[in-house]
């Protein structure tokens, strides 16, 4: 792009921005995945009728979760510097934006995952202790596969609000696409280079939607 509007758009720097962006999102939405769906586990067995009920349990879990949802992301990365500089050797680049990304998303996914599995059929859940299953089975056999499409669904969507984060993170350098769109268009009063991040932008979270849906609807048996 040469001229006019897009005359500062450097297609390599787009594309190793955009790179940078689909690292991050992708290992952040597994890494949210894995420690959300272990919190919405345990939310949801250690709650009220739930197979592990447990009032303490549950209480330290919701506090914890609903104190890390609560504060806000950017506030988050700053708190976790010295975690991540230990973790990662650095508080800059797309790897050191991990460790908020997974801490920020995993207990708002957690939440969505206790809703899902709240939603499985008691009796279906009934049944199965009836004939002796034990919790480990009933966990993996019954909860987890009935609840599937609602946590993919709800992975989707957590996935949405990760790749916003990362925006976020580029502000303070963790490269990216939001990084890119804020030193380089917006420090610089380039307008068309922040238009094309953000139409970047859109069309990965468009991808990760479609993805989703696609997955949630081949998994979804009704």
């Amino acid at each position: 792009m040469n001229n006019g509007l897009f005359a500062n758009v450097e297609m390599q720097d787009m594309i190793t921005a955009t790179n940078e962006t689909l690292f991050m999102t992708s290992i952040s939405v597994a890494g949210t995945f894995i420690l959300g769906l272990l919190l919405g586990l345990l939310l949801y067995l250690s709650g009220p009728g739930g197979l592990w009920q447990n009032k303490p349990l549950n209480w330290v879990t919701a506090s914890l979760v609903n104190v890390f949802r609560a504060i806000p992301f950017i506030i988050l990365i700053l708190l976790l510097f010295p975690f991540t500089d230990f973790l990662m050797g650095t508080i800059r680049g797309p790897r050191a934006a991990l460790p908020a990304l997974i801490i920020g998303g995993a207990p708002f996914y957690a939440r969505l995952v206790e809703i899902a599995l709240k939603e499985v059929d008691k009796g279906v859940i009934e049944a199965a202790k009836s004939m002796g299953a034990k919790y480990s089975t009933i966990i993996f056999k019954v909860l987890l596969p009935e609840s599937m499409p609602a946590l993919i669904s709800g992975i989707t969507v957590t996935a949405i609000a990760l790749i916003g984060y990362t925006a976020v993170a580029g502000v303070i350098g963790a490269g990216g696409l939001g990084d890119f769109a804020y030193f380089y268009g917006f420090q610089r009063s380039d307008f068309g280079v922040v238009l094309v991040c953000t139409f970047l932008i859109v069309v990965i979270v468009f991808i990760f939607q479609f993805i989703g849906d696609v997955i949630s609807h081949k998994l979804d048996k009704r």
